[in-house]
């Protein structure tokens, strides 16, 4: 029969290791190249459309060489593990996104982007102020963008 001490033991390490944890672990991921999304994790699942290079998604599961992604509409769907990239890149999902110089409401605009509009995460060694984060668009501009205005961070 367990002592007292070990059961306390055991409990304690229980609560070290629940509450250790990382709180977000949410994987996001881009699309490598133009693929075709399905509703099961086989080529002879229904294809349900063609999702665009470096949309960004989140990694729900990993099945075999498939993985179960949720899109920026909170849809779920399966995609080839192989038509994932690390790279990491955000989509607007306002009307209208205003990226700016500095992340600063009253810093001069850089530029904006429009709802859909792909954007890379940039100089993701140095984060932005919370409630920022620092994007580039593929024409090259660069600048601060609100978190509540893109997905996949």
């Amino acid at each position: 029969q367990p002592s007292a001490f070990w059961i306390r033991s055991i409990c304690l390490g229980i609560l070290v290791l629940a509450f250790s944890a990382p709180v977000n672990a949410v994987d996001y991921l881009s699309v490598a190249t133009a693929a075709t999304l399905y509703d099961a994790p086989s080529a002879k699942a229904k294809p349900l459309y063609v999702i665009a290079r470096d949309t960004p998604v989140e990694q729900v599961v990993v099945v075999g060489a498939w993985v179960k992604i949720r899109d920026s509409a909170g849809d779920l769907l399966w995609i080839e593990k192989q038509q994932l990239s690390a790279k990491r890149t955000v989509i607007v999902r306002i009307d209208r996104a205003k990226v700016r110089q500095e992340p600063d409401e009253q810093a001069a605009l850089s530029f904006e982007a429009e709802r859909d509009v792909v954007l890379e995460l940039a100089d993701i060694a140095s984060p932005a102020p919370l409630g920022w984060v620092k994007v580039k668009h593929r024409s090259g501009q660069t600048g601060y963008t609100k978190t509540r205005e893109v997905w996949g961070l």
